[in-house]
């Protein structure tokens, strides 16, 4: 198996299970999934978070706002591991609720990075952002605020 290969089996099982989690209110999983050590970043669809305090504080709050997750999907596009380095490019869709609303489908664009650590995967940078044509995730935590 390569390096990319082991990475994917080891990391993506862990990352959907993490955002099916959030998705239902509950930020655990995600962030068990990532480093506790900066440096770490979110560029989110609504809100930056730098270093694992904020990081934690955002995916608290997200995991407050979500509920209701009906799907939850990663879409590779490109992936790559070399070292204690790796990546996995794709588009998420989901659907579920944002502030106790109907739940809704999603589309986003993201990047992943992960860092090795202890022998295992963990996330040090997310960026999101909405495919043209969807709803926002942003625009719909936005009114959160």
């Amino acid at each position: 198996m390569s390096e990319k290969q082991e990475f994917l089996a080891a990391a993506l099982p862990r990352q959907r299970e993490a955002e099916i989690a959030i998705l239902n209110g509950d930020p655990g999983p995600r962030k068990m999934l990532w480093s506790h050590n900066d440096p770490v970043t979110v560029l989110g669809a609504d809100r930056t978070a730098n270093g694992w305090s904020e990081v934690e504080a955002l995916f608290d709050w997200l995991g407050s706002n979500f509920s209701k997750c009906e799907s939850s999907e990663f879409e590779v596009l490109a992936a790559g591991a070399s070292g204690d380095l790796a990546y996995a490019v794709g588009f998420e869709r989901m659907t579920a609720a944002v502030g106790g609303q109907a739940p809704v489908p999603f589309a986003l664009r993201v990047p992943l990075i992960f860092r090795r650590e202890d022998g295992a995967w963990k996330a040090v940078h997310r960026h999101a952002d909405p495919m043209p044509g969807s709803h926002t995730v942003g625009d719909q935590l936005g009114n959160l605020k």
